[in-house]
């Protein structure tokens, strides 16, 4: 057996091609159902999301099930087919991918935590369906807790890496807390859109928006359960807003000193005014900062943060990798215990067997012995059944997964006559290598 994932996301398939490949719950159970029922696959899990789809597999004929596959994806992507849009990754790659994907680390923005809630949902909508079992259990509930370590060992989640979520990050700085902000967007283009998304999910409970197009600003309020401020009165508003953020295409300034400081003698506030210019050419004349009380950021400052965090975020990614490959380590040393369990299981149980029995024996020889006294034998047997087993069970786990695991598997049924006869999924000499 093997592990594999077929997938394609952002990085190598175009939108349209993602599209046709996003299923909705319901498609994902029955793609799930032939799966189960198919006699090539073992467990399967079935991610999709706007931006990535992947079918994580345990395939029992490995090639030949990965070309049958193959076949079917082809014909449902139709003439558009290409192979770069997929990729393919088998074994120990397999792992690591999957831990980078629940890490946020193959986003399209590196950090974003809805990934590993959606890895969460992909695995127990799998698991509800009866499609995964011990390999993919062991391996999808490590991915979930490998993707929460990532997110709680580095500040990967919390370096903004765009304008506008950079601008946001500034604000808070200054205000710690947008509950009960009032803030003031001007403009109403992507970039205002961006600003108002990252604000929203920030905490700021709505937002206010003015433009010169009264529709437009209209449109963009809409979407943030906001509130229109009319342009010829923006200035007004500003002067008792906690956040004004600027994003318009002007030729010149709309923010000047002399009508800002007019507006800000009837603040009513104590805090700073912050002002946060994202407009190229600059909304907002730079001697405003001249005026007490008023935090002035421009593109200049904003492109910093972001070069800044970038760089940061470059070496959380690198910490994040290690944090992976150490888990991919025990994921293996978990997995290669599995090809050996069985033989195990059933040497601990013909011993444990033999124990009882004798136990029992004497017990009954022994009619006068105490409630306790009895109790006591019992216990003293058990910590002899440890004992006895505790050294070949090291060894049966050290060998697992090796080339000596089939010797061991072989000498031990034989001297102790355990006589394997069901056929085990994990008795394959080949299982304890699916991950090479």
């Amino acid at each position: 057996m093997k592990l594999i994932v077929v997938g394609l996301n952002h990085k190598t398939a175009p939108v349209e091609i993602r599209e046709r490949f996003n299923f909705s719950r319901n498609r994902i159970k029955h793609i799930l159902r032939i799966l189960r029922d198919s006699d090539d696959f073992a467990e399967s899990v079935l991610i999709s999301t706007c931006n990535r789809t992947e079918l994580y597999l345990v395939a029992i004929e490995p090639e030949e099930s990965l070309e049958e596959l193959f076949q079917s994806i082809r014909r449902y992507a139709g003439p558009e087919f290409r192979d770069s849009y997929f990729y393919t990754y088998q074994g120990r790659d397999c792992m690591t991918h999957l831990l980078k994907v629940a890490s946020s680390l193959d986003s399209m923005i590196v950090g974003e935590g809805q990934i590993l809630s959606q890895v969460k949902d992909a695995y127990h909508l799998a698991r509800t369906a009866g499609t995964t079992s011990t390999i993919f259990n062991t391996l999808f509930n490590q991915a979930i807790a490998t993707g929460k370590k990532v997110r709680t060992q580095t500040h990967i989640a919390y370096r903004s890496v765009s304008v506008s979520s950079a601008a946001v990050d500034l604000a808070m700085k200054v205000l710690n807390d947008l509950s009960s902000a009032d803030i003031l967007v001007i403009g109403a283009g992507k970039m205002s859109e961006l600003t108002a998304r990252h604000l929203m999910d920030k905490g700021a409970p709505s937002i206010f928006v003015s433009n010169r197009n009264y529709d437009h600003a209209l449109l963009l309020a809409q979407k943030f359960n906001g509130s229109v401020i009319r342009f010829d009165n923006f200035l007004e508003h500003a002067a008792n807003a906690d956040i004004v953020i600027t994003s318009t295409g002007a030729p010149h300034y709309i923010l000047e000193h002399r009508n800002l400081a007019l507006a800000l003698r009837n603040r009513r506030k104590t805090t700073p005014l912050v002002l946060i210019d994202i407009a190229v050419p600059r909304d907002v004349d730079p001697e405003v900062t001249e005026l007490s009380d008023v935090i002035l950021y421009n593109i200049d400052d904003l492109q910093n943060v972001v070069a800044e965090n970038k760089e940061m975020r470059a070496q959380d990614a690198e910490a994040a990798l290690e944090i992976i490959q150490a888990d991919v380590e025990a994921i293996c040393d978990r997995l290669r215990y599995l090809s050996m369990r069985p033989v195990m299981v059933r040497l601990h149980d013909k011993f444990d067997f033999i124990r009882d029995h004798l136990v029992q024996k004497t017990l009954r020889k022994m009619p006068e012995l105490t409630e306790t006294q009895q109790r006591k034998i019992i216990s003293m047997s058990e910590k002899m059944l440890y004992k006895f087993l505790r050294n070949p069970m090291i060894n049966m786990v050290q060998a697992a997964g090796t080339e000596e695991e089939r010797r061991y598997k072989e000498n031990i049924n034989q001297l102790f006559l355990l006589n394997c006869k069901e056929e085990d999924e994990y008795c394959n000499e080949e299982v304890g290598h699916y991950w090479d």
